[in-house]
């Protein structure tokens, strides 16, 4: 494991690792987020996501990625982290706008301490990303090595492991599955992986369409040099 990586969640006081104010009424469609890791702004966003023990379908939008067209043509503006939500038809930019309609939308206990502590927030979510210099703010991966459907992440925002695998999938797509500590995702995600270790990436695009799966990330960082550029 990377030192910085650690550092990142230690700076932020472990925010993203319980699933503290888990929502009540969980969204039928997946929600959309379109964010760059290395942003300071959309860390809180992921952070809440975890504490709130909700999903997203994540659309990484680092300088220069494609998806930052989609979030210009949706919203009026190249700025993030934006929120779409299929189930209400809103949208909307502003991290502290997001996590406040995350809150009262989806019946969370109120908004984790973590993310709602104002400029020391905001200082130590800069400091997170100096820490690691950056990585997952710049578009990579081969343009001709697109996956057609999606990967699947289980992770937790404060994992430093899990840290590693998102800056990897920076210009990837991928559905985000949140199992902090006390998620009530735990047990099924166990039932299914055979552990309870994270990260955890299923890739559905490998032949023979039966998808390929892994834990460790190293390994999995391997494979998403290896297999998309």
């Amino acid at each position: 494991m990377s030192f910085t990586s650690y550092a990142s969640s230690v700076i932020r006081l472990g925010a993203g690792y319980h699933a503290t104010h888990k929502a009540k009424g969980k969204p039928q469609k997946t929600l959309e987020l379109y964010e760059f890791e290395a942003c300071p702004f959309c860390r809180k966003v992921r952070e809440a996501l975890t504490s709130y023990d909700l999903d997203a379908m994540v659309y990484p939008c680092p300088k220069n990625g494609r998806f930052r067209a989609v979030v210009k043509e949706l919203g009026g503006k190249d700025m993030f982290p934006f929120l779409v939500d299929p189930n209400t038809g809103k949208s909307m930019y502003e991290s502290g706008d997001i996590i406040k309609y995350l809150a009262e939308t989806y019946d969370t206990n109120g908004t984790p301490l973590g993310p709602s502590l104002g400029p020391i927030t905001m200082i130590s979510s800069v400091l997170a990303s100096v820490f690691r210099s950056g990585r997952g703010r710049d578009a990579r991966g081969d343009e001709d090595k697109r996956p057609k459907q999606p990967l699947e992440l289980w992770s937790f925002e404060a994992s430093p492991w899990c840290r590693l695998v998102r800056e990897a999938l920076c210009e990837l797509p991928y559905v985000l599955h949140n199992v902090g500590k006390k998620s009530d995702a735990r047990p099924a995600f166990v039932e299914r992986s055979g552990k309870m270790q994270v990260p955890y990436i299923i890739d559905p695009n490998v032949p023979p369409h039966i998808g390929t799966s892994m834990f460790e990330s190293a390994e999995i960082v391997r494979y998403l040099n290896a297999t998309y550029g």
